[in-house]
């Protein structure tokens, strides 16, 4: 794509690490319970929600975790560059390049739940050239496109 980000993606055992890195240069700790919720988080396909992921991590860890705090967990790692929140369907996707802090564009099946994310620096860019010059201050711009993916059309 044109005007695409470019930036490696960490897959895989690197995901992790490099996301507890980001948090880490971030001035916060990766303790375990952090560790467990991004590995989960990392394994959905789909966006998940707190409550999916508090259900993964208490199978994984073989104990309740209440899905409130899952969420101060999402809230810290969006801050973070470590998750993004999918605002529609108000779940959320690791972010596969934490290190590497730019706006991004979802495009959200409304069949499916499939949700692709988009790096498109030229549109982003107009998108804050455009709040600016109506005088507003963007600080988190989202840009979510609601349809059909391509296997459900």
């Amino acid at each position: 794509m044109a005007n695409a980000h470019l930036h490696h993606e960490p897959q895989g055992p690197d995901l992790p690490a490099a996301a507890q890195a980001a948090l880490e240069k971030a001035g916060e700790q990766w303790t375990a319970m952090r560790a467990s919720v991004f590995r989960s988080l990392a394994q959905f396909e789909k966006p998940a929600s707190a409550y999916d992921i508090a259900d993964a991590v208490s199978k994984s860890e073989g104990r309740r975790v209440a899905a409130n705090s899952v969420y101060r967990i999402l809230d810290l790692f969006v801050g973070a560059n470590l998750a993004r929140r999918v605002e529609s369907a108000n779940a959320y996707v690791a972010n596969t390049h934490p290190g590497c802090l730019h706006d991004c564009i979802f495009l959200v099946c409304d069949s499916c739940g499939q949700t692709t994310h988009l790096d498109d620096d030229r549109i982003t860019r107009g998108v804050r050239h455009a709040a600016e010059a109506a005088g507003f201050a963007p600080v988190r711009p989202v840009i979510e496109v609601r349809g059909k993916c391509a296997d459900c059309d």
